[in-house]
């Protein structure tokens, strides 16, 4: 048997290996992640913004709805491994994703909060018949910082990680 892969994990249809969906804290090492980190807990300690906790699998994750990243970079400093690198914070591959079906405001409900509380104007929203307006959203203004997703009431915004290196979704 492999050494990546336990008899218990096997056994319960887990193998080892990143789960991409996952959101790891900024400058995280993707893929590499889960084999540098040691499960510390510093990252989460030094975030000033209290939006990295660890997750049941004993890992830090990003946890948008306790608020909005900085990207100040405190908990790629405390690592004490290279699982968390400076150089990556601007490679930050998450960005907002909106669900217009369950958005109040394309259901007729007059709310805005995720576009007044984004500080890049990456949400904005079209005027449709009816009284209802439509989310848009700007994904290279985005920094998927995550104001959005705590502050939405009806959570109708998400962060998804891109497919295509930002550097070229820039381009």
């Amino acid at each position: 048997m492999s050494q990546l892969t336990s008899r218990r994990a096997f056994l319960s249809a887990k193998v080892r290996g990143e789960d991409l969906s996952i959101i790891r804290p900024p400058g995280s090492v993707v893929p590499g992640f889960v084999d540098l980190c040691t499960k510390c807990g510093d990252c989460a300690k030094a975030c000033p913004e209290d939006v990295i906790v660890i997750g049941a699998d004993g890992f830090p994750v990003l946890y948008s709805d306790n608020g909005p990243c900085t990207f100040c970079g405190e908990c790629a400093q405390s690592c004490p491994t290279e699982a968390l690198e400076l150089e990556r914070l601007s490679n930050w591959p998450w960005r907002a994703s909106l669900s217009a079906a369950s958005c109040l405001s394309m259901n007729g409900v007059s709310c805005r909060v995720c576009q007044d509380n984004c500080e890049h104007n990456a949400i904005s929203f079209r005027l449709q018949q009816g009284g209802r307006a439509e989310p848009s959203l700007d994904t290279d203004t985005c920094t998927g910082c995550g104001a959005c997703v705590a502050l939405c009431p009806v959570d109708a915004v998400t962060l998804e990680r891109q497919t295509k290196p930002l550097t070229e979704a820039n381009t």
